[in-house]
């Protein structure tokens, strides 16, 4: 299998930062460089259908993007340790934090960070509003996220799983433009300097 893969974006880091946990490492990693367009080469959309990253080829030539797709799959493949369930119940908990994580969190500061740094308008039609209005929705929502993490010490699971990968990776990216979540939620600073303290953070950088 081959893994398409740049660095800084946050979701190929979100599939490095799984296949971390896992300790996956008979995957070969393709780097593309975006800044030069390398997601946007024929052969790479004869591939992948649209230019994103990550992208995996598995062994049989298919090709899937989306990295919660591509979580998913590896989590078939490589199913130790689990991160997405292990009954019905723990599984749909997992699943509704991964979303609540993404969709309320890690989108909203993602699409700030890419609305407003510099160096990423090569990229994005950079709109200041756009990038206000995200940021401020992704710091609000950050109040969930302390919440819960006020009664469990990971998001999804008793143990950490892929909706802290989503929620911490779209939470981290936000340092690009100096972003950081308020200093009165303690609960999602405990939970992150955790994540930050693991083996596979560094690896996934």
């Amino acid at each position: 299998m081959k893994l398409y893969d740049t660095p800084l974006a946050p979701n190929p880091r979100r599939v490095r930062w799984f296949m971390a946990e896992k300790g996956i490492e008979d995957i070969e990693i393709v780097r593309l460089n975006l800044m030069e367009g390398g997601h946007k080469t024929a052969d790479y959309l004869a591939k992948a259908g649209l230019p994103n990253v990550p992208a995996l080829e598995m062994d049989n030539g298919t090709t899937i993007t989306e990295s919660l797709a591509i979580c998913r799959y590896l989590e078939s493949r490589y199913p130790e340790p689990n991160l997405f369930g292990r009954t019905p119940e723990e599984t749909a908990v997992i699943e509704m934090w991964t979303r609540r994580a993404e969709m309320l969190v890690a989108t909203p500061i993602m699409v700030g960070v890419r609305h407003s740094h510099p160096a990423l308008a090569a990229l994005e039609t950079q709109n200041p509003v756009i990038a206000e209005y995200n940021t401020a929705t992704g710091l609000r929502a950050l109040k969930v996220l302390d919440r819960r993490l006020g009664e469990s010490e990971w998001l999804g699971a008793e143990r950490l799983t892929v909706a802290d990968i989503v929620a911490f990776i779209g939470i981290d990216f936000g340092r690009m433009i100096k972003l950081k979540p308020p200093e009165d939620l303690t609960h999602v600073a405990r939970w992150a300097q955790a994540m930050r303290e693991r083996p596979a953070a560094k690896a996934a950088m």
